[in-house]
């Protein structure tokens, strides 16, 4: 063979010996975490306790199962679209909290995050609403001008007789629009996810 070339024999011997490299606390990882994982998956469709189920591992073992418990509960914290994702999120924060062993730490940034999930709740729908209206009386405007200026009128008032709001660039508008107002959002839930990661 040739000296850039390698045999299937040697691809294979040189990753027998990554394996063999491979830490004690690295094979707990990858055995554990998966199962952690599963937990938090068990733990919002059937209700698993949680508790119980992470008590239920060996010593070593469980803060890896906790590492995958806790990948999947914040994942599933999202913006309170509707009353199941909020108690979903309420569900999430909650086991957070009981896997973190600093609970001061961990409380008061999941404070701050209920307090975000809140506003998005309640100021936020109203800025929502709000959007939603000024965009439709922009479209209106625009879609009436339009109209004008093909009829040649100036003066008249302009019946439509459509609603705009089912218009398809209305639509696109929105959603565009909705999707900025979420975006500061999400960003905040991100940072708060991640930080809630650094705290042991």
């Amino acid at each position: 063979m040739g000296d850039g070339i390698k045999s299937a024999l040697d691809i294979v011997l040189e990753k027998i010996a990554a394996l063999d490299a491979v830490t004690p606390d690295e094979r707990l990882k990858w055995k554990y975490t998966p199962e952690g994982e599963q937990i938090a998956v068990k733990y919002f469709k059937d209700g698993e306790d949680l508790a119980l189920a992470i008590a239920s591992y060996a010593v070593e073992a469980q803060p890896f199962v906790k590492n995958g418990a806790e990948k999947v509960l914040l994942e599933n914290i999202q913006l309170p679209i509707n009353n199941t994702v909020s108690a979903r999120n309420y569900k999430a924060m909650d086991a957070v909290l009981y896997i973190k062993k600093d609970k001061p730490s961990a409380t008061k940034v999941l404070d701050q995050l209920k307090h975000v999930l809140g506003h998005y709740t309640d100021q936020g729908a109203a800025q929502r609403k709000e959007a939603y209206e000024l965009l439709k009386q922009q479209f209106e405007a625009r879609l009436k001008q339009a109209v004008k200026k093909q009829r040649g009128t100036s003066g008249e008032d302009v019946d439509l007789g459509i609603n705009v709001t089912t218009l398809p660039q209305f639509q696109d508008e929105l959603r565009r629009t909705m999707a900025q107002m979420d975006s500061q959002y999400i960003n905040l839930l991100d940072e708060f996810k991640q930080e809630l990661r650094r705290i042991k």
